[in-house]
């Protein structure tokens, strides 16, 4: 079986899977339940091919087996592996023989799974239904999962195929799940053109301030090229920082630090009284946040809004301003996804992009094409900020900013739109090289953007115009001259018709 048929078989597998909960629970909330079973079938069939694989190559009991696994990556506690609980498929208390088997694996295995589970209850009435309808449908999921297909051992398929899979499994979700889906995922072609912006390096610190199911960060890991990285991440969402977790496990990057707080309000990674600083740090917030909390950011105590403190309706500077502050002085990167009012808006607004562009930070500003987001069909931008364009940085007298327009870079779907990997390349080939190309990049001197009022709205420093084709006045009038003459004609021989019929006219 190749890796390509294994990816399809294992992603249709697990995708038809969700019959078992379609309709009758919200996309939002079965996402839990069958992302939460392929975590637990993935961790057994690992656990079992180990086994295996030592008991050949040891020749040990299995005690001794059990030992030597639990000194490497985790621990699954006996009893509470998948196959124990598809052997209790017809239980009455099916429910609550998932939950325990879960409880005792977080509870082993606290240093990376403390919290996961707490929010998903296969035992719920109000989510699952009453005791037999709820029974069934998870009797009928324990079965999916058991199916050949969903052999997930790693002697059969790479650890590619679950992370990837984990991941196709959360776009159709977001798909399903429509505005709620930006709680925890960015498209793939979104994710992947970001992280090749930041372009993080080996031996580098990322972070995503608001990292939903951890998707972005994985890509921008994928770009180091190697695994000498340290992810780290913030995710206000209970349920959402679990799939996080879970989705860093089955990528093996379980060493990720994935902190559950409001980034904006309770920050958790911090050392002693400040932030913890970053090489690279990429996002995508939430737009435009209501209520974000900025009746207290003038007393914030890491002392992030000295430039101004954003509306209280729209958090987006807030984001912004929290990413430029937790990276490494005179070297970090920065490239978060925002709404196109960022680059425009005035008030408080106007005044914090006024002030990051004369510290001379802003590098980039893309802008890429509308519906590619399951949660809005606007178009949205991508912003670059560099650390090293600071004085004693390595690009210190870099003065300019670029602008892209990538908003016809796209592939139209059924559903969204998508950047393929030649529109991807094609920005990121303009952002290397830095120069002026007709209709599509622009490079901008300080000048000119102050010229403008440090309004950063594409179409301002990029001319996109097509000139409409010149028309002949003179050839158009014949035409039409020429086509009356005819109906006049036509209309001569119609009456003639009418006559030999009899009719009056």
């Amino acid at each position: 079986m190749t890796d390509q048929t294994t990816q399809q078989q294992v992603n249709q597998t697990a995708w038809a899977a969700c019959d078992t909960f379609r309709g009758v629970v919200d996309a939002g909330q079965y996402k839990d339940y069958i992302l939460v079973m392929l975590f637990l079938k993935y961790i057994s069939d690992l656990w079992d091919d180990h086994v295996e694989k030592y008991r050949e190559q040891y020749r040990e009991d299995a005690v001794r087996i059990r030992r030597r696994l639990e000194r490497e990556r985790f621990i699954l506690p006996e009893g509470a592996s998948f196959n124990d609980l598809y052997r209790q498929r017809n239980e009455a208390n099916i429910g609550e023989l998932i939950n325990q088997a879960l409880e005792q694996i977080e509870d082993r295995n606290r240093a990376k799974l403390e919290g996961v589970f707490r929010n998903i209850d296969f035992n719920s009435e109000s989510n699952l239904g009453r005791t037999r309808d709820r029974n069934r449908r998870l009797k009928n999921l324990l079965e999916d999962f058991a199916g050949p297909a969903l052999d997930l051992r790693p002697s059969r398929v790479s650890e590619d195929v679950i992370g990837e899979c984990y991941l196709y499994l959360i776009s159709r979700f977001a798909s399903d799940a429509g505005k709620k889906a930006g709680e925890f995922y960015t498209p793939a072609s979104v994710s992947r053109l970001l992280a090749g912006l930041a372009a993080p390096k080996p031996g580098n610190t990322i972070c995503d301030p608001a990292c939903g199911s951890g998707s972005l960060l994985i890509r921008a890991a994928n770009e180091v090229g190697s695994d000498d990285f340290a992810l780290y991440g913030q995710e206000s969402n209970g349920a959402t920082w679990a799939l996080a977790r879970m989705n860093m496990f089955l990528h093996a990057k379980d060493a990720a630090r994935i902190e559950w707080c409001d980034t904006l309000n309770s920050p958790a990674l911090v050392e002693g009284d400040h932030l913890m600083k970053f090489d690279v740090v990429v996002a995508n917030p939430p737009f435009s946040l209501d209520k974000w909390g900025a009746e207290n950011a003038m007393n914030d105590p890491y002392g992030r809004y000295w430039r101004g403190v954003p509306p209280k309706s729209k958090a987006d500077y807030g984001f912004i301003t929290h990413m430029i502050e937790i990276a490494i002085r005179g070297s970090g990167r920065v490239a978060v996804i925002v709404p196109h009012g960022v680059l425009f808006r005035g008030g408080a607004e106007g005044r914090i992009r006024k002030a990051l562009i004369e510290e001379n930070l802003l590098d980039a500003v893309v802008g890429l094409p509308a519906n590619l987001f399951t949660t809005t069909g606007i178009p949205v931008a991508i912003l670059v900020f560099d650390r090293s364009r600071e004085e004693c940085g390595k690009n210190e007298d870099r003065r300019n900013v670029l602008f892209i327009d990538a908003s016809k870079e796209f592939t139209p779907g059924k559903a969204q739109n998508v950047m393929e990997t030649g529109h991807i390349d094609r920005v990121l080939k303009a952002y290397k090289f830095r120069t002026d190309i007709d209709k599509y990049a622009h490079v901008a001197g300080p000048e000119e953007i102050a010229e403008n009022d440090f309004n950063l709205n594409i179409p301002r420093y990029v001319d996109t115009f097509e000139p409409e084709e010149e028309i002949d006045v003179a050839a158009v009038q014949q035409e039409i001259d020429q086509i009356e003459a005819e109906l006049v004609e036509v209309r001569k021989k119609m009456r003639g018709y009418l006559k030999e019929l009899g009719v009056d006219v």
